[in-house]
């Protein structure tokens, strides 16, 4: 690889950002995490050593995340993120600059994917290409998305949950709704508020989600003791929780979800909906990881789904190959300065 042909691919999510070198593999996987100090408003940290801040840092320090629900909600502080993290990856890039690819979630405005532009250029990109998640993730996952035959991706992140029907490189029908990971953790904390008045962080929600989370009941239920703070007493304690509790709690964003990928397979057209039932539908992202959620799906639709291989990899790779070929997903590839 020319060293003056440099090319990043950036998987921005709201929950982690990954970043892709064609030829190297995904180089860096942090949370999208800013931590900024609200007296000099500089910014501290980026990435996992922000993370560990969030929740433990005094008043005058603020971790938060710049990407709200996939889309950016704090211009400079994603910029400045954007920045970290191409200079992260490529430590010398300074003399000449990389291309940059950045995925967006499929249902943003123009002016949004405008934004996201924007900020990889002034972060020191040469050229930026955007393009939408369900179509870089359906490339990631090695499906062949310019033959002519209907391919249904379910791409769940931390912010969005994108579904999209793509045939002949382009989306045909797609929705995107701001529920995924990120709500299903909030639920998980609801839920214990409401039932055993305890209150848990965010970090924890997500523990309980990995461990013992899933979208159907189980005959054999996993179990896990939380810890948080009593809110009668204001003091730490401990309850045990079982999997099928948090199939309650998380059970209005996972029907969210549902009607999301039924909306999409109303509005397809027959022909390409033969397809989706012939090969199934394929899920990607990290919370698409939930234990049984293909069979929620599969129970909901009557179409079989099956994860990605490392599904939450799958868009950084898309962003990976299709700048190795950017020729060929031109049609794919919106905007570009």
């Amino acid at each position: 690889m020319a060293i003056f042909n440099r090319k990043l691919g950036i998987d921005l999510g709201t929950a982690n950002t990954l970043v892709f070198i064609p030829g190297k593999g995904i180089v860096l996987n942090e949370p999208s995490v800013v931590a900024v100090s609200e007296l000099e408003n500089k910014i501290l940290a980026v990435g996992l050593d922000a993370k560990q801040m969030i929740g433990r840092t005094p008043e005058s320090i603020i971790a938060y995340r710049p990407m709200k629900d996939g889309v950016i909600a704090d211009y400079r502080v994603t910029e400045a993120m954007l920045k970290y993290y191409i200079n992260k990856a490529l430590p010398n890039w300074n003399f000449f600059k990389p291309e940059v690819m950045v995925s967006v979630p499929a249902g943003v405005t123009s002016t949004e994917r405008r934004a996201v532009v924007e900020a990889a250029i002034k972060a020191g990109a040469r050229n930026a290409y955007v393009v939408k998640e369900p179509i870089l993730a359906a490339i990631g996952a090695g499906v062949p998305i310019y033959e002519a035959r209907g391919n249904m991706i379910v791409d769940i992140g931390g912010g969005t949950t994108d579904v999209a029907v793509i045939s002949l490189g382009g989306i045909v029908a797609s929705t995107s709704v701001k529920c995924a990971g990120d709500k299903i953790d909030q639920a998980i904390a609801d839920y214990i508020k409401k039932t055993f008045n305890l209150a848990i962080g965010e970090k924890t929600a997500e523990k309980v989600k990995i461990a013992i989370g899933s979208a159907v009941p189980m005959d054999e239920e996993l179990k896990m003791s939380v810890k948080g703070r009593d809110f009668l007493t204001g003091l730490p304690r401990t309850t045990e929780i079982g999997t099928n509790e948090i199939v309650q709690a998380i059970d209005g964003e996972l029907k969210q979800m549902i009607r999301a990928i039924k909306e999409v397979l109303q509005e397809t057209p027959p022909e390409l909906a033969a397809d989706i039932i012939d090969h199934g539908i394929l899920m990607t992202g990290g919370s698409s990881m939930l234990r049984n959620l293909p069979e929620l799906v599969y129970r909901r639709t009557g179409v079989k789904a099956h994860l990605a291989e490392d599904p939450l990899y799958s868009v950084a790779r898309g962003t990976g190959i299709a700048l190795e070929h950017l020729d060929t997903y031109k049609k794919s590839i919106v905007a570009k300065r």
